[in-house]
């Protein structure tokens, strides 16, 4: 009876190192092997019985959901952070970097998280999250004249495809730094040397339709490369 009292905690720690150890598994095996990777794969690298696995979670789905929540944890930190710097601009390029390092670093993930059957509800959650703060940021930017006036919050999420799409295609994981700050030259003000933008004619609904099927193919684009290495 009065080792009862120490084996509650004893036991809770161990579920926690165990949890934590998955979700790091999990988060390294996606990002590997994208979607075909399975729970099995994901408790042999955590070095955790399947069992432990799947008393965690039911199906990879729910362990996807817990991955992705974190994610946009990460992400809504950086942009709350970013809205304490007093210069607007500092603010807003700092947390556009820090998002595309982990959308860079998660790539893979990112396929497994909106190039399966939830991705769509999943990009609405993380939108639903950033899209006030990602508004301030815009705003007090442009406020303070250091971001261009004719810029609207909706061109991030373009942006940060485009800067993904380096180390999509190009295979180099620190490359996208380059065009990142390529890109930043562009959104700052530029008193002087306006270059009109054309309209931003797309609607949320066809903006995020867009991201989650990238994911989806380069979800298809891994498998397709994983067979053909599996037959020759």
């Amino acid at each position: 009876m009065a080792g009862e009292p120490e084996q509650a905690p004893r036991l809770r720690k161990d579920a926690e190192r165990n949890l934590a150890r998955i979700l790091t598994a999990a988060r390294e095996v996606f990002r590997d092997r994208g979607v075909g990777a399975t729970l099995n794969d994901i408790a042999h690298h955590a070095g955790v019985g399947v069992g432990t696995v799947y008393r965690k979670f039911s199906d990879k789905e729910a362990l996807v959901d817990a991955l992705f929540d974190d994610m946009v944890e990460t992400v809504d930190g950086y942009l709350r952070q970013a809205l304490t710097e007093p210069d607007a601009w500092v603010g807003l390029t700092w947390a556009l970097e820090r998002v595309c390092e982990v959308q860079s670093f998660d790539r893979g993930l990112r396929e497994v998280m909106l190039g399966t059957g939830r991705g769509p509800a999943r990009q609405k959650q993380m939108r639903d999250r950033v899209a006030p703060s990602v508004d301030a940021l815009v705003a007090r930017a442009q406020e303070q004249g250091t971001l261009r006036r004719d810029l609207v919050p909706p061109d991030f999420p373009i942006l940060q495809l485009m800067v993904g799409a380096v180390t999509d295609h190009i295979g180099q994981p620190e490359l996208w730094r380059r065009y990142l700050t390529i890109l930043i030259d562009g959104l700052r003000a530029q008193p002087g040397r306006p270059t009109p933008l054309p309209a931003f004619e797309v609607t949320d609904e066809q903006m995020h339709d867009a991201l989650v099927d990238s994911s989806t193919e380069q979800a298809r684009t891994r498998r397709a490369r994983t067979r053909r290495k599996k037959t020759t």
